[in-house]
């Protein structure tokens, strides 16, 4: 995500939640052309910030906006308008969950307490045997007790690169995948880190 500082990468990353990235990038610039620092967003109502927000859809602004203006308003309280520098501080911040502040430790500050676990990274985790688990807090744990806490940040990266790139959800690109044959799902990835299908449901008669 675009961003010029570590406040703005916090904001953003929050407003990622449900949204891809490109939608947060076009929004953004607005948001911080008006509200610029931790200060600035503190004293917004939140209403004028979801106006900003719009963008977002899924009615999700208002809460997000909500979100934003309660954690600059964390920031100046807590930690003088700077973002803290430990997960166990972000995580008290409003719609700041460990995923979110272990993405600001690692990319802002490069010094992650944990691996970022989204959708991609669960998914390629699984298929990779490197964890059985489909909770992401486990999964975190076994890919943390798998590589040394210099690479957590860059393996998070590189693995939502390669599950946006390669490894999809729906028809995996194994033939074109460069580690295919260290894969223990290679050619037969598809079902392997997917939730399972809802079954259908059955229909009833009447009278």
């Amino acid at each position: 995500m675009d961003h010029k500082s570590s406040f703005e990468l916090l904001v953003a990353t929050v407003l990622s939640a449900q949204t891809t990235d490109v939608l947060v990038n076009k929004v953004t610039p607005h948001l911080f052309a008006a509200y610029p620092d931790a200060r600035a967003l503190a004293g917004a109502e939140p209403a004028e910030v979801g106006a900003l927000l719009r963008r977002l859809g899924m009615g999700m602004f208002n809460q997000k906006a909500r979100n934003v203006v309660g954690l600059a308003r964390g920031l100046v309280e807590r930690h003088g308008g700077e973002v803290p520098r430990t997960l166990a501080e972000l995580v008290e911040l409003p719609g700041v969950g460990r995923k979110t502040a272990n993405v600001v430790l690692g990319v802002a500050f490069g010094a992650p307490e944990g691996v970022v676990v989204d959708t991609h990274v669960q998914r390629l985790s699984q298929r990779l045997g490197w964890t059985k688990s489909d909770k992401p807090e486990q999964i975190e744990r076994d890919l943390m007790a798998l590589f040394p806490k210099r690479d957590w940040d860059m393996l998070s990266h590189t693995l939502i690169f390669h599950g946006r790139r390669i490894c999809f959800a729906r028809k995996p690109a194994c033939g074109g995948c460069g580690i295919n044959d260290a894969c223990p799902s290679a050619f037969h990835a598809e079902n392997v880190g997917r939730k399972a299908p809802r079954s259908p449901r059955r229909g009833g008669t009447q009278a």
